[in-house]
């Protein structure tokens, strides 16, 4: 006879609350059983963003190709390519591309008859792999019960013809075939994909990182590691000033300012009057001109407040930068404070132990004698700045659900997934940081990492703890070897203002020459709990040089990078659009898409983004559910309802063998 432990038999009796008897709990274990057997769920893995909503929105719904494959299984023997690919495009845009289609057949209620049938194919093989109540809770509310009849009619079709057939019918005689088209379309992009991985870096470089945020809140399931670039965003929404004017200045360098102003509602009124009333005379240097991505044109006035907006957040950014340094000097960057080694009478600066002249030596509002104070001018300015980015209701709630889906590393299914990377020394040994005396490495730096960013948002507004949370985010974003930064140094100062590219360099960690190494992965991925062959690395952050024929795939396969170039800024330095990954309970598939021409393109002649799709740890069997981190926690849970079946029986728990509940 087991003897129960007082904690123990407390959760038990808790557990019995939600299965009061031996029936309602060997139900439960005979479901979860069953569970066990079915298909692992497919995952997606995207990163680097940019804020390239368009591309984004077509690969989630394409799922990175495996929508196509669905559409090819069920229709390749019965249906021309050219009319799948005219089907595929319905799957990914319905509301666009249904009205098109419905003026081009000759018989409207025939075409919706017999699209309603082979999304109702496609739709059966998606769900063929969940069970059926977890198929229903992903229906539109309003189609649920309809659509569920017509998914299983199963060995019913005999008895049942007419019923099914009168279903069909009667949904296009009452003009709702377009509705319940759009729902069946929406419902395989949902099965197809289980849960979506987002490895950091949403925002900045593309126009609407705003949209993706919006469809991420939307998401079914989703899970984000936090990127350099979205922590500074984070911070900025801090209210951190230093990360407001980085944010600026970054969004202004990549003419990225509709995000800003209609995104977010952030008006740069008072940035583009104090900019023009300081830098009037001094802001046609080239050196801080903005990045024309798209080539679009632009008039010459245009361009010029650009450079005067750019010059004006850029002085205040090297400040606020100056500020932070100085007041945490556990980050260890003292050697990026400048503005104090200008020689303003020569036109010069020191780094380190040589002098450069200065591209642009007109600076009004820096005070040689105190250069990181800001003047009144620039302390109002970041006051009216600051205050925009705090009210703004569209921007904080994109942030709150950052920091509740996301974090600096996942550990899902044997994959770590991170950023940036795991600093390292040059011996290859995990790099020490010392915070508040206390020194961190490896795993502990990043739960560290992601404590002190935590604080940065939710400390109370005054304390100690929000101003180095706030002044943490910075750090993360470009601080001296960060996690998510990975070098040694950002040299925006230089770009900005040094004709010499020698100076532009920006040294990479070390890490990024060890993770070629299979032992070095291993050891990463021993230092977060993780071992066995089908454990890997999904790693972002650094492009991946296609067309120099660098590989995605790092130490045989142990590490995967998955940033490509899905920015199209980056796009002529990769040769690529991105890498996606897709791991399903085959194993896992790694795509790259060339760029993709947009959304109209692909609606009007269905053209999808070109992908090429590799397999590189293909499973012998195919991978159950049971075998997965879903599948332990199931597991756990059969055996807490044996207990209560034991303690039940026993005698040691009461049974409740009252009226049944009504269901809600």
């Amino acid at each position: 006879m087991t003897i129960q432990s007082d904690d123990r038999r407390d959760y038990l009796r808790l557990l019995a609350r939600q299965y009061p008897n031996v029936q309602a709990a060997s139900s439960e274990i005979i479901h979860l059983q069953a569970i066990l057997h079915l298909p692992k769920g497919t995952e997606h893995f995207m990163s680097d963003l940019h804020g390239e909503a368009e591309a984004f929105v077509h690969i989630l719904n394409n799922a990175s190709g495996a929508v196509r494959e669905k559409v090819e299984i069920v229709l390749r023997d019965s249906l021309p390519a050219d009319e799948r690919a005219q089907l595929a495009t319905l799957i990914y845009y319905p509301e666009e591309k249904l009205e098109e289609l419905v003026q081009a057949a000759p018989d409207a209620a025939e075409w919706y008859r017999i699209t309603l049938g082979r999304l109702l194919e496609i739709c059966r093989l998606c769900a063929s792999k969940y069970t059926r109540s977890k198929v229903r809770r992903a229906m539109p509310p309003e189609t649920r019960d309809i659509i569920n009849e017509l998914l299983n009619k199963g060995n019913d079709i005999f008895n049942k013809r007419e019923y099914f057939e009168s279903v069909i019918s009667t949904i296009i005689d009452i003009d709702q075939a377009e509705y319940f088209i759009i729902s069946m379309c929406n419902l395989i992009k949902r099965l197809v994909v289980d849960h979506l991985h987002i490895v950091g870096d949403i925002f900045d470089r593309g126009p609407r990182a705003d949209i993706i945020m919006d469809l991420l809140m939307d998401h079914h399931s989703v899970d984000i590691q936090w990127g350099n670039h979205d922590v500074l965003w984070m911070g900025a929404a801090t209210g951190s000033r230093t990360c407001i004017a980085t944010v600026l200045s970054n969004s202004i360098t990549y003419n990225n300012l509709e995000m800003i102003e209609t995104g977010y509602g952030i008006s740069l009124r008072p940035l583009a009057l104090f900019a023009n009333e300081v830098y009037k005379c001094s802001a046609e240097q080239s050196c801080f001109q903005t990045k024309q991505v798209d080539d679009e044109s632009a008039t010459a006035k245009d361009l010029t407040m650009a450079a005067r907006m750019h010059k004006a957040i850029a002085v205040i950014q090297f400040k606020l930068e100056g500020q932070t340094i100085l007041r945490c000097p556990a980050f260890r960057m003292e050697d990026r404070l400048l503005l104090d080694k200008i020689d303003f009478a020569r036109g010069t600066v020191r780094i380190g132990d040589d002098e450069y002249p200065l591209r642009d030596t007109n600076f009004p509002t820096i005070d040689p004698a105190d250069p990181y104070r800001l003047s009144p001018e620039e302390h109002e300015l970041m006051a009216q700045l600051k205050n925009a980015f705090l009210r703004s209701e569209k921007l904080q709630r994109h942030i709150r659900f950052l920091y509740s889906k996301g974090g600096l590393y996942k550990c899902f299914n044997g994959n770590l997934l991170y950023h940036g990377c795991i600093p390292m020394t040059e011996d290859g040994q995990f790099m020490q940081f010392t915070f508040d005396n206390k020194t961190y490495s490896g795993k502990a730096l990043l739960d560290y990492a992601e404590t002190v960013a935590r604080q940065g948002y939710y400390a109370r507004e005054g304390t100690a703890e929000r101003q180095f949370g706030k002044d943490f985010l910075w750090f993360l974003w470009c601080g001296r070897h960060s996690p998510l930064f990975g070098r040694d140094h950002i040299a925006t100062f230089e770009r900005r203002l040094i004709a010499d590219q020698t100076t532009w360099a920006e040294p990479k960690n070390p890490y990024y020459s060890y993770y070629n190494e299979d032992e070095v992965c291993v050891r990463i991925l021993a230092e977060f709990g993780l071992e066995g062959e089908h454990c890997h690395i999904v790693n972002g952050h650094v492009p991946v040089k296609t067309k120099d024929g660098e590989s995605p795939i790092k130490a045989d396969g142990r590490l995967i990078v998955i940033d490509g170039g899905f920015c199209r800024a980056y796009q002529p330095t990769t040769g690529i659009a991105g890498y996606t990954l897709v791991y399903d309970s085959w194993g896992i598939h790694l795509t790259a898409h060339e760029p993709f021409s947009g959304k109209r393109d692909a609606i009007r002649n269905n053209k999808d983004i070109l992908s090429t799709s590799m397999a590189f740890d293909r499973s012998e069997a195919r991978i159950l559910i049971g075998e997965t981190d879903i599948g332990l926690r199931l597991k756990r849970m059969i055996g807490d309802l044996k207990d209560l079946l034991a303690a039940y029986r026993r005698g040691e728990i009461k049974e409740d063998n009252g009226a049944p509940v009504p269901p809600q």
